[in-house]
């Protein structure tokens, strides 16, 4: 994953994290280790340590810059008040799936519900971006109902429910492909067919 130089990380943080997300993409989070990084970056682990203190740490940077980043870039799909609801939604999954194609590692970071279980913090960050999501698809379908745009079949948050469950799902088989599935396409397809229910 590209990560861009800014205020919240010092140069050698964002070098750790490229190196972190590196590692993941051909090894998977397990092989993730202050060891193995440090000689990836041909650094001592003591040098690592001061910039990082744990394995944890790496990952919670990881979310909070794919936080920031996922929340600037659905603030902008979602602020698009010309385009109806099915629209939008299109749009939104187009740009979650594509960031995800392009940053695999972070899918592997969201998914490791195995490393989360036992580190609250990190729980409780994958549980933002979660509920990030949550909120934006909610209202788009929400006003997609007031507009008439969508039909109220169930109420927003069971509508939001049935398509983020559909769209995780659609991510994990990707993720267990080795990526070899076609993400988007797969994702396109799930969403037109739960759309041509919901869709007026």
């Amino acid at each position: 994953m590209k990560i861009p130089d800014t205020n919240i990380f010092t140069e050698r943080q964002i070098e750790i994290m490229q190196a972190a997300t590196q590692r993941i993409d051909k090894h998977g989070i397990q092989d993730l280790t202050i060891k193995n990084l440090a000689a990836d970056l041909e650094l001592s682990e003591a040098a690592l340590y001061r910039h990082f203190k744990s394995k944890n740490d790496i990952l919670m940077g990881l979310l909070n810059y794919f936080i920031l980043e996922m929340e600037n870039r659905l603030s902008a799909i979602i602020n698009q008040e010309e385009i109806e609801a099915e629209g939008l939604l299109k749009e939104v999954f187009d740009s979650q799936l594509g960031s995800f194609v392009k940053n695999p590692a972070i899918v592997s970071v969201i998914f490791s519900e195995g490393i989360f279980q036992f580190n609250k913090d990190l729980n409780n960050r994958v549980m933002e971006m979660m509920k990030l999501m949550q909120i934006n698809i909610q209202s788009v379908i929400a006003k997609g109902i007031e507009a008439g745009q969508i039909r109220g079949i169930a109420d927003p948050s069971t509508i939001t429910t049935i398509i983020m469950g559909s769209m995780r799902l659609t991510v994990l088989k990707w993720k267990l492909s080795g990526h070899k599935s076609n993400l988007i396409h797969d994702g396109t397809t799930v969403l037109s067919g739960i759309l041509k229910m919901i869709a007026k």
